[in-house]
């Protein structure tokens, strides 16, 4: 049996529908730019013909359930939410073609990736990691993981309120690169593996909230994620 200094991190997972069993997780990746509305929103429009797919990835241990309340994080003055469909990754997979990326695919969840958006993009406009603006202690949010072994979501709403108010509203047939695309680009960069969450990308109407504020996201077919807001430690 193996000693350790100090206890090791806990296994981090999701429940998942219908089923007493956890979904443990592996790694968290996230889509950037995926919504052309997003994009301009940002002030990178993406041109799917001379582009392709970029990610960023976030720390493990920044997974939180859904339902839950975060505190407002630190060194921020603008705490965005994005709301996103999320891929839950159940077969290994490299060099995946299109027509067989569905073959990874375990199931779906409602996420939301939250960000400091002032942190992220002066990283951005200097050339430097988005690390703090993204990689935020508790800020990737998730719901159960729906099993849906094999299936393609490739149309349903998204939709997201900050109390009871609609700020985002769009449609996953609206994603630049879609799942088989998005797998498929992935697995000639990574070794996907059972456990692997894939953040789909956010439609347009981000934007910051406070202390206080509840947030619940929709993914049509999958899902709801709720969050509450806490103060600042």
């Amino acid at each position: 049996m193996t000693a350790y200094i100090f206890p090791p991190p806990a296994v981090q997972s999701l429940p998942i529908r219908g089923k007493t069993e956890r979904f443990p997780i592996n790694r968290l990746f996230f889509v950037g730019r995926n919504y052309h509305a997003h994009a301009i929103e940002m002030g990178k429009p993406v041109d799917k013909s001379v582009e392709r797919p970029f990610y960023f990835t976030k720390s493990r241990d920044t997974l939180l359930d859904s339902d839950s309340t975060t505190p407002y994080p630190p060194e921020t003055q603008n705490f965005h939410f994005e709301m996103e469909m999320v891929v839950a990754i159940g077969k290994a997979g490299f060099r995946v073609g299109l027509d067989s990326a569905h073959e990874l695919i375990y199931g779906y969840a409602a996420g939301l990736d939250m960000t400091r958006r002032d942190l992220q993009l002066v990283a951005r406009d200097k050339g430097r990691p988005w690390d703090l603006g993204k990689d935020v202690e508790q800020s990737s949010v998730c719901s159960e993981i729906v099993p849906m072994q094999g299936q393609i979501i490739d149309q349903g709403t998204i939709e997201l309120e900050v109390n009871g108010q609609t700020q985002q509203s769009s449609n996953v047939d609206k994603l630049i690169w879609n799942v088989r695309e998005i797998i498929a680009d992935l697995s000639l960069f990574y070794h996907l593996q059972p456990g692997d969450l894939i953040y789909t990308g956010t439609p347009e109407g981000v934007g910051a909230v406070k202390t206080g504020d509840v947030i619940t996201g929709h993914v049509q077919g999958i899902g709801a994620v709720t969050l509450t807001i806490g103060a600042a430690e």
